[in-house]
């Protein structure tokens, strides 16, 4: 029920596709527009087929993304209509009263709000434009290309660090000096606090 399929070559509609998650970094959104825009229409196309959007198939027959919900709004905000999707699982065996449950399980669901709050399935998004901004969300990407933890597999790793962070600074400080908190960040991702999230590296020797 779970095996990868090869992926669905006929494009589909970026607004067709229903989200599992309640948030994107838009820090990390626009900064996905500007790389785009430095490409051709040729890149753009060779990129289009490379960064697949990893979904599930619902008992409504919709795709339901599990990956890529930064690509797929940059993608949308920059005026694409149509991308090509990864089926990583068809669940239209499912009854749909237990679907959310079963991504749930599969942790391919992450229903918490800008706030860190557990959400009720019904909250989510109905497509990528309704995607609210976290900025502990883009506080997190930054700080794991910045190398205070590594990449890791585990599912929504960068929200478990937005909200560790979250818990730790002020969004103003985030939202208006996003530098200074960096800062913060860096120090925090290397403390023992942060011990117990996927990808720590630890205390940076002396």
């Amino acid at each position: 029920m779970t095996r990868k399929r090869d992926p669905i070559l006929e494009p589909v509609s970026i607004l067709s596709l229903r989200p599992t998650q309640m948030t994107v970094g838009m820090r990390e959104v626009k900064e996905k527009q500007r790389r785009w825009r430095k490409h051709d229409s040729r890149k753009r196309a060779e990129l289009l087929g490379r960064h697949m959007i990893p979904v599930v198939v619902g008992p409504d027959r919709r795709n339901y993304v599990i990956d890529h919900h930064h690509l797929a709004r940059a993608l949308h905000d920059e005026g694409e209509e149509k991308v090509l999707v990864s089926v990583v699982a068809d669940l239209t065996m499912v009854d749909p009263k237990a679907f959310w449950v079963v991504l749930d399980n599969r942790r391919w669901v992450y229903p918490y709000d800008a706030k860190g709050a557990r959400r009720d399935y019904r909250d989510l998004p109905k497509n990528v434009t309704a995607l609210k901004d976290d900025p502990f969300r883009s506080l997190a990407g930054e700080l794991r290309r910045a190398g205070s933890f590594a990449k890791d597999t585990t599912p929504f790793s960068e929200f478990l660090w937005a909200d560790f962070l979250r818990r730790r600074l002020s969004r103003k400080m985030v939202e208006k000096d996003f530098a200074r908190a960096m800062e913060e960040a860096l120090s925090l991702g290397k403390s023992q606090d942060a011990i117990y999230l996927p990808g720590w590296c630890g205390p940076s020797e002396d």
